[in-house]
């Protein structure tokens, strides 16, 4: 298949599903670990159509959704001062601070800007030398490598007034935090193709054979996610615990050398905060001390006292598996797209967003 509408057929949809139903003898849990590949198993029903011994469980595969709480003040007090331009991807702009998000702080007149690329923030810096431009870079794997290259490029061009505020975070260190949390039950996953598109395979083999269990590096699109829960099950009905990729036509095993030299010429491994998870040990990237003049926590030393999460959001438990988003008491009510109590209702990957908008579970 090379059309993305062929991924989509539903009569394929309908074979897999068969297929699982066939293959299935036990129940199964399964960790779909991006949120892309939750809101492709919502969007499409994929969930109320697979046998019941299968559970889908919704990992914590959304990098917006993670971003520490104390990081996203750090942002808002950026963006509310004079001398600075605040540069982000749109779907930071509306998740909430402790007090307020970066689009309200836009809207008391904040120069928050959103950009498709970090390197049109290197641009802004070029053609704003009187202004300090940062550039909020948050993201697993996937969005380090452009990160990455915008700092390498300010570098270059010797500019003093570009910096990063990151917040990049790993998928292998945190699919062994929840299947090492207590009250998790995970007996397979679906790894996140984009990340293993950067980054190859060869750090989901260790856990697979660490935690006996199958990982299976899966797309996005219906017959992806189809295809990726019945490898995960034909292994598990038949005692294995290995790495497989369904979406072979991107991810290769050694992943993307060039991309991923960048990350390390920039980066370099650290303890990571995840929202509503905790510290979870080497866990993120960094900036290297040869471009510390780039790193905007170090540049600007700002004090922001750590605050405590609205004790009303369990997104730490719906991202870590334990919970699901209807299973909260504020869905749909205190909690929606328009008012949101965390991050995985407003980001366009979060799982309690997708159960919003697809489920039909919301009251009207």
């Amino acid at each position: 298949m090379k059309y993305m509408s062929e991924y989509r057929d539903p009569e394929l949809a309908k074979q897999y599903l068969e297929e699982i139903k066939n293959t299935v003898t036990q129940p199964w849990s399964i960790m779909e670990v991006c949120g892309g590949q939750t809101h492709s198993l919502v969007k499409n029903g994929i969930i109320e159509m697979l046998p019941k011994e299968v559970t889908m469980i919704h990992g914590p595969g959304c990098p917006v959704c993670v971003t520490p709480l104390r990081l996203i003040d750090k942002a808002v007090h950026l963006a509310l001062q004079e001398n600075v331009i605040l540069c982000s991807f749109g779907d930071m702009l509306r998740v909430p601070g402790s007090k307020k998000s970066l689009l309200e702080a836009k809207a008391e007149g904040g120069d928050v800007r959103i950009l498709y690329s970090p390197l049109e923030a290197v641009k802004i810096a070029e053609d704003n030398p009187d202004k300090e431009v940062v550039f909020f870079a948050v993201g697993f794997e996937t969005t380090a490598p452009a990160n990455a290259l915008s700092v390498v490029h300010a570098h270059r061009k010797n500019l003093k007034n570009y910096s990063i505020l990151a917040s990049h975070v790993l998928v292998p260190p945190a699919m062994k935090a929840v299947i090492n949390d207590e009250e998790s039950k995970i007996d397979g996953f679906l790894a996140a193709g984009h990340v293993c598109t950067i980054m190859g395979n060869a750090e989901y083999h260790p856990l697979s054979e660490e935690f006996k269990v199958p990982i299976v590096v899966t797309g996005f699109e219906p017959l992806d996610v189809l295809q990726g829960i019945l490898m995960v099950i034909r292994q598990l009905e038949q005692h294995k615990a290995q790495v497989e990729n369904q979406y072979s036509r991107i991810v290769k095993e050694e992943g993307n050398p060039n991309a991923q030299h960048m990350i390390y010429e920039v980066f370099e491994i650290q303890n990571q905060t995840w929202r509503g998870i905790g510290e979870i040990p080497e866990s993120g990237y960094g900036i290297k001390e040869k471009y510390a003049q780039f790193d905007a926590i170090k540049k600007f030393e700002i004090d922001i006292e750590e605050v405590p999460e609205n004790p009303e959001c369990i997104s730490g438990q719906i991202m870590k598996g334990i919970k699901k988003p209807f299973e909260c008491a504020q869905f749909g009510k205190k909690c929606k797209p328009t008012n949101p109590l965390g991050a995985p209702m407003v980001s366009s990957e979060g799982a309690c967003a997708a159960y919003y908008h697809f489920s039909g579970m919301v009251e009207a």
